[in-house]
């Protein structure tokens, strides 16, 4: 034991401090996408008067949102040492603690994006919902009746809570890092919730333009995502401009991005790549009336999740 505390043997600490691995970018990625694809449902949906005037796909996109929450928890529990306390989280609230508001924002998106929904179907695909086997079976059909008629009569304060439970959760995929900020210079910046907010706004974006949406959804979608790129790559010129001028520290995490080991990764596939490859797509699109490909989206969502690979492990160089 002594030989060990001498030459600091443990693979947690040595050769450096590096604790978060593939799992917490890809549940940061996939929070970002739900809160991305609830803000966005939502904003359609207020534009709109009832579920009639929507797409398909788009009335059924709410329903995303739990689902990738969901598969980005478990993945979240792959890391966790000990998986069987998670209950803790819910045995307080921490006005203080970011883990503690994001703890209780994702309980709280489950029954927001399932109500809204369920209020967004016509009648038509209610009955086949209702028509579904582990429904029928266990008798739940006049409960989801019931539950849709309700959440239909509260429609419009479901499209705020999702909106606001979007941009709650968009925000805390960021602040997650940030709240590490003072050990972990490239974290420690404010932006970085905005950041993670709009690009998860961007990659949310992505998603529904792969899906068979309307022609004006995706048109719509297109200039809102334009407008979410440039957005997002003026706040990553304020994040480098923040962390050249915060001090010793903060030019080290600086340096890591042009000329350190993850200028090659950041700017390929984060800038090149993932904002500026798609956007100038997308304006050639728009510009000239092309049909709309896949490309452009893809690239978003490759760039979504480069974002927060890089600055995940970047933060624990």
């Amino acid at each position: 034991m002594e030989e060990i505390v001498l030459i600091r043997d443990n693979f947690k600490i040595d050769p450096q401090l590096h604790i978060w691995g593939w799992e917490i970018p890809v549940y940061l990625f996939l929070g970002g996408l739900a809160a991305g694809l609830m803000i966005l449902s939502a904003t359609l949906a207020l534009r709109r008067t009832g579920p009639g005037e929507a797409s398909r796909w788009a009335r059924w996109v709410p329903f995303l949102g739990p689902v990738l929450i969901s598969v980005g928890m478990l993945v979240l529990m792959l890391d966790l040492e000990y998986k069987t306390h998670v209950f803790r989280f819910y045995t307080v609230f921490r006005p203080a603690s970011p883990m503690s508001w994001g703890a209780w924002i994702l309980v709280g998106i489950y029954p927001a994006t399932i109500l809204l929904g369920l209020a967004e179907l016509t009648q038509a695909e209610t009955d086949w919902l209702s028509g579904l086997w582990p429904l029928r079976r266990l008798r739940l059909v006049r409960a989801l009746v019931w539950v849709r008629e309700q959440a239909m009569s509260y429609r419009r304060g479901l499209l705020w809570a999702n909106l606001v439970l979007g941009i709650g959760l968009g925000i805390y995929t960021g602040i997650l890092l940030g709240a590490l900020g003072g050990a972990r210079p490239a974290w420690g910046s404010a932006l970085l919730g905005p950041l993670f907010l709009v690009s998860g706004f961007s990659t949310g974006a992505a998603l529904m333009m792969l899906l068979p949406v309307s022609e004006d959804e995706h048109g719509r979608l297109r200039r809102w995502d334009m407008l979410a790129v440039g957005l997002e790559l003026t706040l990553l010129v304020l994040f480098f401009i923040g962390l050249a001028t915060a001090g010793r520290s903060g030019r080290e995490a600086f340096g890591l991005f042009f000329g350190g080991p993850y200028t090659a990764g950041f700017w390929a596939l984060v800038v090149v790549a993932g904002l500026l490859a798609p956007l100038g797509i997308e304006a050639i699109e728009g510009a000239r009336g092309l049909k709309p490909t896949a490309l452009a989206p893809v690239l978003l969502l490759v760039g979504g999740l480069a974002l927060r690979w890089v600055l995940v492990m970047a933060g624990q160089a």
